[in-house]
Formats: structure tokens, sequence, C-alpha cells
């Protein structure tokens, strides 16, 4: 069996438990978890932290999923999050672009990114929320 051992990485900004984790390329987007609705990016080169979001304050997050939805827009900056609630059945989207790039300090002065790195709910085409659990 192989000896090599456990990078120690670097602390957490908050204490989390039953997080859920997305991976994209240098970045694990940790969001929320019990009792905490900060959402964070973990840089795997820079093995820094930094804050995303806060999940509205009107959600329950415990029991939440969250993944990364398969896009079939090219736009290589960015990515959508769904996030989830077993118990408490609600339906987030995100569209993430990361908090490690210029492109949100260069948007942000002309607010062409405002509805980004924010979660807001999943809507169908009628603007009616989603709801992902069962009665």
């Amino acid at each position: 069996m192989n000896n090599q051992t456990f990078q120690v990485l670097k602390e957490l900004p908050a204490p989390l438990a039953d997080f859920q984790c997305v991976l994209y390329k240098h970045e694990l987007l940790i969001c929320g978890g019990y009792e905490q609705r900060a959402c964070y990016s973990y840089h795997t080169i820079k093995n820094e932290y930094k804050f995303i979001c806060d999940y509205p304050s009107d959600v329950q997050i415990s029991g939440n999923y969250a993944l990364k939805l398969v896009d079939n827009n090219k736009e290589k900056n960015q990515i959508t999050l769904l996030s989830f609630g077993e118990h408490y059945k609600h339906a987030l989207v995100m569209k993430y672009v990361s908090v490690w790039s210029n492109i949100l300090d260069i948007s942000n002065k002309s607010n062409e990114l405002n509805n980004y790195n924010q979660w807001i709910p999943f809507t169908d085409n009628n603007n009616q929320p989603v709801i992902i659990g069962k009665n």
C-alpha cells in the first residue's frame, strides 16, 4: 500500500458540517452546510478560500444537495449550479463565475454580472418556482 500522506489544507473560514461541494476547474465550491449559509470557493493551487455568497435567509438548507448542471452554453467562464432541499423542498440556481478571476472586477463596474454568484429561485417557463422533493 502507498505510504503517501494527506496534505494539510488551510483551515476553513467557518466550521462546516453536512456541506455539499462541486469541483470547477481549480476550485472546490463549498455550498453551505448544517446551520451554515455561507458558500466558499477553495482554490486548490493557492490553498486559499474566498467567500462567494450566502444562501437566502428564508431557505432552510439542512439536507440540501448541490450539483453542477450540464450546460450547452459554451461559455467557458461560468457554470450553473442547482441546489435543492431534501427536507424543506427548496430549489435554487446560481450562475457561478470564479471569484478568483478578474471578470467579476471588471463586470461589477458595468453591472453586467449582477445576477451571478447568488442563489435565486429555480423557476419554470411561466416563472413559477420549481419544487424538487416528494410530499
